[in-house]
């Protein structure tokens, strides 16, 4: 069956695409959840029109993530912690705390889900951690901890 996707589908396609999907895949998850509608000649015109209106979002939040990329990997954002002996901190610094330190000392808003963050911080020092804004736009930043 031909459906026209209304929303990013993992492992099937991009909002606007058209996709052959089996019957029960249609009926079962993707109409009863809004994914997606049966494929007509006029749904279709309805999918070039989603599709230019998604390639435009998509232009703009990119050339968005990359003014952002450019003002962050040349700045070092400094975060305060308390640290005991060693420089081993007390807790440890998380996305949530470096995505406000980031907002805080350069004004740009950056989400704590689009930061690669495997494990949280727990030394004082420089850290490097990927940021990942757009599909297509992933840069470092630089964290220093600091010994408050």
């Amino acid at each position: 069956m031909k459906v026209i996707l209304r929303q990013d589908v993992d492992g099937l396609g991009r909002k606007g695409d058209i996709c052959d999907v089996a019957d029960g895949h249609f009926r079962n998850l993707l109409n009863p959840n809004g994914l997606a509608m049966k494929a007509t000649k006029g749904a279709e015109a309805q999918a070039e029109a989603m599709r230019r209106a998604a390639s435009m979002k998509n232009a703009e939040t990119r050339a968005d993530a990359e003014e952002i990329a450019t003002k962050l990997v040349s700045a070092v954002i400094t975060i305060a912690a308390k640290a005991g002996d060693g420089g081993r901190l007390f807790g440890s610094v998380g996305a949530g705390e470096i995505s406000d330190a980031v907002e805080a000392q350069t004004g740009a808003v950056v989400d704590r889900r689009a930061l690669a963050l495997e494990n949280p911080i727990k030394d004082l020092g420089q850290s490097i951690v990927m940021a990942k804004l757009h599909p297509e736009v992933e840069f470092p930043i630089t964290i220093e901890i600091v010994e408050e």
